[in-house]
């Protein structure tokens, strides 16, 4: 395979593609492409239609890019062409992660999880609550961003001290210096002569009946 450099400004993209790039996919493919540069060439065909590419090629056009890494086939078939569209945009989601492996990369960062495609304080978040952190990592993508708020809002909480109405940090009660409230009886006039326990609540003085 014979990968060229081309300009951007000459590349056409096609007028139908199979696969809808979401906002957060282009901020993320920019995100490697910062980290990483451009790790796969995009296809054209030999009118320079894009084949393979256009969630990359936006993100290049994003960024300001003039050029990039090109592979030209100039003897497809027009249904070989849609064949590659529609293979490149499966296949990738054939595979499955090996979990094992992944929770050893995990370890290996050793916290350093500013990784293209993952959120790294939702990552965070996930590796130190999860159980099982390879299961949970492996459904990140499938996180909503309903899903990925309660995780935030979860972490915040986790690490935030509870305050009391007066915006003070709320101290935890010492069983030691608990008072006992004092339990008094009262016997209701009836034929049965029931006797009721109750007590008085030291905040709002109403009689709590046991």
């Amino acid at each position: 395979m014979e990968i060229t450099t081309m300009k951007l400004a000459d590349l056409v993209k096609p007028e139908k593609n199979v696969r809808i790039h979401t906002e957060r996919q282009i901020k993320e493919f920019q995100r490697s492409v910062t980290m990483f540069g451009q790790i796969r060439p995009i296809v054209v065909d030999e009118n320079n239609v894009i084949l393979a590419g256009n969630g990359l090629y936006d993100t290049l056009v994003r960024m300001g890019k003039e050029t990039a890494d090109v592979y030209r086939y100039d003897n497809l078939t027009e249904n070989q062409k849609k064949k590659l569209m529609i293979a490149d945009n499966k296949i990738f989601n054939l595979g499955i992660e090996n979990l094992e492996v992944l929770d050893s990369f995990l370890e290996d960062l050793q916290g350093d999880f500013d990784i293209p495609g993952f959120d790294e304080e939702i990552l965070k978040q996930m590796v130190s609550d999860a159980e099982n952190v390879t299961e949970k990592i492996a459904e990140y993508g499938t996180l909503d961003e309903e899903e990925i708020q309660k995780i935030r809002k979860s972490a915040e909480r986790t690490q935030e001290p509870v305050q009391n109405a007066e915006g003070h940090p709320q101290q935890e009660p010492d069983s030691s210096k608990k008072e006992s409230l004092p339990v008094m009886e009262v016997q209701e006039n009836d034929e049965a002569a029931e006797i009721r326990k109750f007590i008085i609540c030291p905040k709002c003085g109403e009689k709590i009946w046991l």
